[in-house]
């Protein structure tokens, strides 16, 4: 099991920032606001999820999870707040949510079902934003020209997820969830991660004026297919998801509690969830 603590981060979300934070990186801020626009209706769903998940264990099970179930809840839920705090300021820079909207019309469609499909669902998405929380780890060149505040907002959030990667995954093995449908689910999470980021991150660029820039493309080309692109950092995590004897903690690399001990003053521990 995994000891989870809430954190509150230390940063000053009242005060405006520029459309282009990111360093003056069209493309960048925009991918990260698309990403930061799906954070608190994805974040209340693998909330709901969990919370499911553990409340359909028999009681002596409950007991196993229990505590690190709360430090996941409690995680996430700083993670909504936050973000919703961040998308606000994007709302008044004139970008759209339509993110949100599509995850939401998606979501109804699972109500009453099975518990443990809604694991499978978290339990990939929690397998992609650890990937990506690495992959902005490994770059801190990423935001090395970034708002100061916000490079904290998203290294911490990186820490964080990959912190509780494996809460998910653990309670929908607990439950009995077989493979088949954890890569199926995989499968289908993955066209709808994919499409909805590129859609809500054209969709930001377009609103901002700089969709057809060379810059922006150039951008796009580096981060995504270069040396450091974030498709390259996908494959080999992607496929390892597929094997049967897979857990996400066999893909930990240390940056995550480093950032953490290195940056203690950027937060202040709240507690056990």
């Amino acid at each position: 099991m995994t000891d989870l603590v809430v954190r509150r981060l230390l940063i000053d979300l009242e005060t405006p920032f520029a459309r282009r934070w990111c360093g003056g990186d069209a493309f960048l801020s925009a991918l990260f606001d698309a990403l930061s626009m799906s954070f608190p209706i994805g974040e209340q769903f693998f909330i709901d999820a969990v919370k499911g998940g553990l409340l359909a264990m028999p009681p002596e099970q409950q007991e196993k999870f229990r505590t690190e179930v709360q430090g996941f809840i409690g995680q996430e839920a700083t993670h909504r707040r936050i973000h919703s705090l961040f998308n606000a300021h994007l709302q008044r820079q004139g970008l759209v949510n339509e993110w949100e909207v599509r995850a939401a019309a998606r979501l109804k469609l699972m109500e009453g079902a099975d518990p443990r499909h809604a694991l499978a669902v978290t339990a990939a998405n929690e397998h992609y934003t650890a990937i990506l929380a690495e992959w902005m780890l490994v770059n801190p060149e990423l935001f090395a020209d970034a708002e100061p505040r916000l490079r904290t907002l998203w290294l911490w959030h990186s820490s964080e997820e990959a912190e509780h990667k494996s809460t998910a995954f653990d309670v929908y093995q607990a439950l009995g969830g077989s493979h088949a449908w954890r890569v199926t689910w995989f499968r289908r999470v993955t066209m709808i991660f994919f499409g909805d980021t590129l859609r809500q991150t054209v969709d930001n660029l377009r609103r901002d004026g700089a969709l057809w820039h060379w810059n922006t493309w150039m951008s796009a080309a580096r981060w995504l297919c270069g040396r450091q692109g974030l498709v390259r950092a996908t494959l080999r995590p992607w496929f390892a998801y597929f094997r049967r004897d897979f857990h996400p903690r066999q893909q930990e690399s240390g940056l995550a509690r480093r950032w953490l001990r290195d940056n203690a003053g950027a937060y202040a521990v709240v507690g056990p969830g």
